[in-house]
């Protein structure tokens, strides 16, 4: 079967004034967190953690560079620590939520009082995880406040005969299980969590891949070109010049 491809009519494409209706383009993908932590061992072990979980994580060491990474970049969610060099956490937290950003945060810290944790998320805190903590557990509150910024209760993800579960990474297609590689089961969640929005490379490849992490040029056409032959070619669709979509359920 051949791939369909569409094109955008002028009244479809990103311009000034009201959104199109069917067709739009995310300015945000929902899979890239901000991890601020000062502690190496702690800080190298959740990335590694909740990239193995298929999320792009960004990290850094301090308040001051996380408030500067926070104005200049579009994150999911926020893993934040309290005790920071620079500027502390609570400060961090205070000005994200002054300058009206709604982003999710999940305090990640050692202070384990009942103060500290009601200062916390009256502060606009989302979650508070107090460590140590199972990588498991943080990333399934993560999971969790990504669902409900989204407005979807349901953990698993259908598409007609399509079924993601995110927690397990295994996918259902018309009754059958199917192998995908974490970026090509990335590369789908990210298209059905937005049926009828259409994904460009560079939002995909944000969602992708962190600071330090290589980018093929071809790399997410692969991971669409994969995702097509082992599901089903009419699928994913392209838009000429814009990037990728699945259509909306009627």
């Amino acid at each position: 079967m051949a791939v369909e491809e569409f094109r955008l009519c002028g009244c479809c494409r990103p311009q000034k004034g009201p959104e199109p209706q069917t067709v739009h383009l995310l300015e945000r993908v929902a899979m890239r967190v901000l991890l601020v932590e000062d502690d190496p061992m702690i800080g190298e072990s959740v990335q590694q953690g909740v990239r193995q979980d298929g999320f792009a994580v960004d990290w850094v060491q301090d308040g001051e560079a996380a408030e500067l990474v926070l104005r200049t970049t579009a994150y999911a969610l926020v893993l934040l620590d309290l005790g920071l060099p620079r500027k502390n956490g609570l400060e961090v937290l205070t000005t994200l939520r002054r300058t009206g950003q709604a982003i999710p945060v999940l305090i990640l810290t050692a202070r384990d009082a009942v103060a500290d944790r009601v200062q916390g998320l009256d502060s606009g805190a989302d979650d508070y995880l107090v460590k140590p903590f199972a990588i498991e557990e943080l990333t399934a509150r993560m999971r969790a406040l990504l669902r409900r910024q989204c407005g979807r209760a349901e953990p698993l993800l259908t598409y007609g005969d399509l079924m993601l579960n995110p927690a397990t990474h295994q996918v259902m297609w018309r009754g059958a299980e199917v192998a995908l590689a974490s970026r090509e089961f990335a590369v789908l969640q990210a298209l059905l969590e937005r049926p009828g929005a259409v994904l460009s490379r560079a939002q995909l490849e944000e969602r992708l891949y962190g600071w330090n992490e290589e980018v093929a040029s071809n790399a997410v056409e692969v991971h669409i070109h994969h995702l097509r032959q082992k599901l089903e070619p009419a699928l994913i669709r392209t838009v000429r010049g814009i990037g990728y979509m699945v259509l909306k359920m009627p």
